[in-house]
């Protein structure tokens, strides 16, 4: 067909809306690939930003922004006139939890509008953000079916899940396998030929809610187990084990075992809002979810339970958590990212507060939080500085945070990490 060879040939102009760790990454992927992008974003400062090869995420370097600017097959822009003018169109925007914890869609429904004002016939449509299955048939096809419009013939929509793990070297947009999944099949096509230029690997299933689910499975099937181990840590904390201990022995079998590990809650943009989608969507086809919503349970109890590891140290101590002086160490979600998105951290620093403490925190790659309620500037940590807190908390362990350097100096420590659990010094030292 017209469109998929248009595609092949590289004859085609792609927009990615929505410029944050899944949108900018795909948008210079697509450019290597050697097709024309235009990257769109409601962000007007972002924008001017990108232009000028500044990045605001750390899996893309300023090097590698200006490489796909140089290309000049390669623009930014906040108007979304630019849709009428583009052959293929990727959705990557947002899709966060609302205050009563159940699915924000706000930002998929604004950019599909926007798709509605500007749409021409022939274009092709790929939603990637993560949501619940039958997002794409039920929130997106609707809008753009109207006027009568036939989908597969007028215009093509399919969903494909971004997968993307922030920070991490080794996998990245072009060798992660993508799933997708058309509306229908002349859909398929039209989206698998688009990526296939620029991914390794491209995994096609039946239908756009295969793929939606899919997504959902991946986080689901690691929030489920994060929890198990959540659980054994606070078991193990209550039995005088060493869970990492317990961890590093079992994970020896060569079988049937795959190593999960402890910390002070869930975080990041996937992990703590998926499942939720899931056990949501799931309740609307009149079924309960027992397994997944136990496990979000588990989950949303670790930073407190940090804070109760933390009142019980100070007491050991002979210090009073009211009134104590509380430093934690990293803020992020997870270890070398610059991401506080859904961290627990900041539930971990906002029940302290509660409790009567005073809290500040030391983390190389977040310079300042403004999250309500918490507005407050990252600390440098000296041997000086340490002994001033009455206690320092260790919530990731950032290859530039001297964990070593707290260990040594720091009067108290409570440490949710992993990396220095063999360390040894004068101090109070607990673990999770």
């Amino acid at each position: 067909m017209q469109l998929v060879e248009k595609i092949r040939k590289k004859q085609v102009r792609v927009c990615v809306m929505g410029l944050g760790y899944a949108g900018l990454p795909l948008a210079l992927e697509f450019v290597r690939a050697g097709y024309r992008v235009v990257g769109l974003d409601t962000d007007c400062r972002r924008v001017r930003d990108l232009r000028a090869a500044k990045s605001h995420t750390g899996d893309v370097s300023p090097k590698s922004l200006s490489a796909g600017l140089s290309t000049d097959r390669l623009e930014f822009t906040c108007d979304d006139r630019v849709i009428a003018e583009v052959d293929a169109v990727s959705i990557c925007v947002p899709t966060p939890l609302g205050k009563t914890r159940e699915p924000d869609l706000s930002f998929i429904q604004s950019a599909v509008e926007s798709i509605g004002r500007r749409r021409r016939r022939g274009q092709l449509y790929v939603l990637e953000s993560t949501s619940y299955p039958g997002t794409t048939e039920e929130i997106v096809l609707p809008v753009l079916s109207e006027g009568g419009w036939n989908v597969g013939e007028d215009f093509y929509l399919a969903f494909s899940p971004e997968r993307l793990d922030p920070g991490n070297e080794r996998f990245g947009t072009r060798n992660i396998p993508k799933v997708v999944g058309g509306v229908t099949p002349v859909c398929a096509e039209c989206a698998c030929a688009l990526y296939e230029g620029a991914v390794e690997r491209i995994v096609r299933v039946t239908s756009p809610r295969v793929a939606e689910m899919v997504k959902l499975l991946e986080n689901t099937f690691r929030s489920v187990n994060i929890a198990l181990v959540n659980e054994v840590a606070k078991m193990c904390h209550a039995l005088g084990l060493d869970v990492w201990e317990v961890i590093e022995a079992a994970k020896t079998k060569p079988f049937g075992f795959m190593p999960f590990y402890p910390g002070p809650g869930l975080g990041g943009h996937c992990i703590p809002v998926d499942s939720v989608y899931l056990s949501w969507k799931a309740r609307q086809a009149g079924f309960e979810a027992m397994l997944i919503e136990l496990a979000d349970e588990v989950n949303n109890s670790m930073p407190q339970f940090v804070v109760e590891l933390t009142a019980r140290a100070l007491n050991a101590t002979g210090r009073a958590l009211v009134g104590a002086r509380i430093l934690l160490a990293g803020v992020t979600y997870k270890a070398d990212v610059s991401d506080i998105r859904e961290s627990p951290a900041l539930d971990v620093w906002i029940g302290l507060e509660r409790l009567g403490a005073v809290v500040s925190y030391s983390d190389p790659h977040v310079t300042e939080i403004d999250a309500l309620p918490i507005r407050a500037c990252s600390q440098p940590i000296s041997p000086g500085s340490l002994r001033e807190y009455d206690c320092v908390i260790v919530l990731v362990n950032h290859e530039s945070l001297d964990t070593k350097l707290i260990h040594a100096h720091a009067n108290c420590i409570v440490d949710t990490r992993n990396a220095f659990r063999d360390f040894r010094q004068n101090g109070r030292l607990f673990r999770l």
